[in-house]
C-alpha cells in the first residue's frame, strides 16, 4: 500500500496532518521541534523524504557521524511511537519504523526497533543516540 501522498509520513499530529502541518516546518528550518517526540517524528520524516541536512542539523554533535547517510533502498511504510517520556534535559522516545525493500518475490519488510534518546542544547532538543529494542 502506497503511503497518502497529502499525510506527514510520520502518520501526522493530529492523527493524519498534512506535512506542511506537522514534521514540513521542521525540516525546512522554519520552526524547531519542541519535544523529544516532536524531533524523532521530524527525523522519521527526514529518512522517509531523504532530508539528509535535517538529519544532520538535529544530531548532537558528540555523537553525530561526520556524514548522514539515507539507504535509497529502503521505502519508509509507517511509524508507531510506543512511549515517549522525559524532563526539561532529556527526553526517550521508544518507536517501531517500518520499511519495506525490493520488488515482487524479493519485496522484503521489517522494522527499527529503537530506542532514541534526546537531550537538549542551546535550548533545543538534539537527538543523541539509540539503542535496538528488537525483542
Amino acid at each position: 500500500m502506497a503511503p497518502d501522498p497529502g499525510r506527514c509520513p510520520c502518520g501526522g499530529v493530529p492523527d493524519g496532518a498534512a506535512l506542511a502541518a506537522c514534521c514540513g516546518p521542521f525540516l525546512a528550518g522554519e520552526a524547531w521541534p519542541p519535544t523529544p517526540e516532536a524531533l524523532m517524528r521530524s527525523r522519521y520524516t527526514a529518512y522517509a523524504l531523504g532530508e539528509r541536512d535535517h538529519l544532520f542539523r538535529t544530531w548532537h554533535p558528540a555523537t553525530r557521524p561526520r556524514d548522514v547517510e539515507v539507504d535509497g533502498s529502503l521505502v519508509w511504510a509507517g511509524l508507531d511511537v510506543l512511549s515517549a517520556d522525559g524532563d526539561e534535559v532529556e527526553g526517550t522516545v521508544v518507536f517501531a519504523a517500518h520499511w519495506t525493500s525490493g520488488e515482487g518475490r524479493l519485496r522484503q519488510r521489517g522494522a527499527v526497533r529503537e530506542r532514541s534518546t534526546f537531550t537538549r542544547r542551546a535550548g533545543r532538543w538534539m537527538y543523541r543516540d539509540g539503542r535496538d529494542v528488537t525483542a
